[in-house]
């Protein structure tokens, strides 16, 4: 069975050293890199299962870092680490693509416990069976390959790009409620950061194409102050 790859980022020599033994004894296959531009090569020729990417280093910072990886559609989950302990360096993090955020100095049991949750979610995404190129529901049709649908009253209509990924981002994740943050980094990227308000202007579309009632919607949700899911 072949091991969980982790790539650990820190100019930490000491720090770098001291996680990659612990991981190593976990039973993880490890990398290291001691900054910025030594990751982002590395990431480029190897996949990882999950990054430890520490935000506090010269040149490129882990934030950066985060950026780029995502930004070259890479999913692998990253794990941030950082001394400072604001949670405006939280959000930013996140908001660049970071799936998890660890204060230093941290807790060993707390750091392995995250890891292999990030690792266990990212394997169960990978092994989701991706969706076909017409997916039906309630006497809908969406063909994302055209980007056209056509809902139960047989009115045919086509649809945006945006349109496109977010039905497929919230059917490919049905029955689970997918955060504001995923749809930002999955639909809109990395640069712009629309309101709520526009993705509550999407969902209200969805209801008013796809439901029989709009007000009493069977698909498509909105669960205030979390996310948006999408139940067939």
């Amino acid at each position: 069975m072949t091991k969980p790859s982790i790539l650990i980022v820190d100019d930490e020599e000491n720090l770098l050293e001291a996680l990659k033994l612990n991981l190593e004894l976990e039973g993880y296959e490890v990398s290291t890199a001691a900054n910025g531009a030594e990751a982002l090569r590395k990431v480029e020729k190897e996949y990882f299962d999950l990054i430890i990417l520490d935000v506090m280093m010269p040149e490129i910072d882990g934030i950066n870092v985060c950026e780029n990886i995502r930004i070259k559609g890479l999913e692998m989950p990253i794990l941030m680490l950082s001394a400072k302990t604001n949670s405006a360096d939280r959000v930013a993090g996140l908001k660049k693509g970071a799936d998890d955020y660890l204060t230093k100095p941290f807790n060993l049991e707390e750091l392995l416990l995250r890891v292999r949750k990030l690792i266990e979610k990212n394997k169960k995404l990978q092994e989701r069976p991706t969706l076909e190129e017409v997916y039906r529901f309630g006497g809908n049709q969406i063909d994302f390959k055209a980007q056209q649908a056509r809902n139960a009253r047989g009115e045919e209509f086509p649809l945006s790009k945006k349109e496109a990924m977010l039905l497929k981002l919230l059917i490919e994740n049905r029955n689970t409620v997918v955060s504001r943050e995923k749809i930002l980094q999955a639909v809109w990227g990395y640069q712009v950061f629309p309101t709520t308000r526009t993705i509550d202007n999407f969902i209200l579309s969805f209801r008013k194409n796809f439901e029989q009632d709009s007000r009493d919607p069977l698909f498509f949700h909105s669960i205030r102050g979390v996310g948006y899911k999408f139940t067939d």
